[in-house]
């Protein structure tokens, strides 16, 4: 992938400059690209402390060979929802974690990306931008590389990056939308779960009220901050636990896990700079 900029203004001293200014580039990300010789003006390979004349033409090369030496690859179907020179979008199936561990060594989907990048040649690291928990479904974001990665995660910190998701909780709610802003924090004696705590981090959850069946309620959420856990604690909280939620919720009949889809991710594509909106469909076992 090659990042391309024409100099079109007298203000650049050198190339530095516009790497770090038009392109945004992080110090820890231009030094590998200063290291490996991936700069070029007008097509020749040159340092970056040079000098620029305007029509002068900047180049970068991002198509790094890296590898997670950590990872092993396993073949594994993916549903690919996007794809591109720059990203790829899945929809994770429930009780799939994103990163191999002990209890997952060789299954998680960051196994399955290995294997599919190995597959077409291609040489990354595996990089995901949001994290979903291990029995959560729906759309996971990987960047190809860095300079992806480190722009899509400025999106997520200035709530750029939008993240919706569909739950189907218990009862009914007397405000049919509103928010949640209540913070969050590591359970005491816990590592995993979390709790409601004036010592907690900032959370917030916007909702809003789909549909009503039964004694359930069908809601969407967006997140407007990236606890773990959120929206499973925030929903509990308000006395509307997940079903199928053995931490937060209540069993269910109806589902084995908890019933939350990450359904709608939109951000500004890096490199189009054009908004990109992707949905997937809700998993059968949420299907009321």
């Amino acid at each position: 992938m090659i990042l391309e900029y024409k100099v079109k203004d007298s203000k650049y001293k050198n190339i530095n400059q516009i790497l770090k200014q038009e392109f945004e580039i992080s110090s820890r990300l231009l030094q590998k690209i200063i290291f490996y010789k991936k700069v070029c003006l007008n097509g020749f390979t040159t340092d970056t402390r040079n000098a620029v004349k305007m029509d002068d033409i900047i180049t970068v090369n991002l198509d790094f060979e890296e590898d997670s030496e950590n990872i092993i690859p396993t073949k594994m179907e993916l549903n690919i929802i996007f794809e591109d020179d720059a990203l790829l979008v899945l929809n994770k199936p429930a009780g799939i974690a994103i990163h191999p561990s002990i209890l997952h060594y060789d299954n998680s989907l960051s196994n399955g990306v290995k294997y599919y990048f190995e597959s077409i040649g291609l040489k990354r690291k595996i990089r995901p931008i949001n994290r979903l928990d291990l029995n959560t479904s729906g759309l996971v974001l990987l960047a190809k590389n860095q300079y992806i990665q480190e722009c899509l995660i400025k999106q997520m910190n200035s709530n750029i990056f939008k993240k919706e998701y569909i739950a189907i909780v218990k009862g009914h709610f007397e405000n049919k939308s509103g928010t949640i802003n209540l913070p969050i924090a590591r359970k005491p004696n816990s590592i995993i779960e979390r709790c409601i705590s004036s010592d907690g981090q900032e959370a917030i959850t916007d909702y809003e009220i789909i549909n009503e069946i039964g004694d359930l309620s069908i809601v969407k959420c967006i997140l407007k901050t990236g606890r773990t856990h959120q929206i499973r604690v925030h929903l509990a909280s308000i006395g509307h636990p997940l079903i199928g939620d053995s931490m937060y919720g209540i069993q269910s009949e109806l589902i084995n896990r908890q019933a939350l889809h990450s359904y709608k991710i939109s951000f500004i594509h890096p490199i189009t700079q054009k908004n990109l909106e992707l949905t997937c469909e809700l998993p059968k076992d949420m299907i009321l």
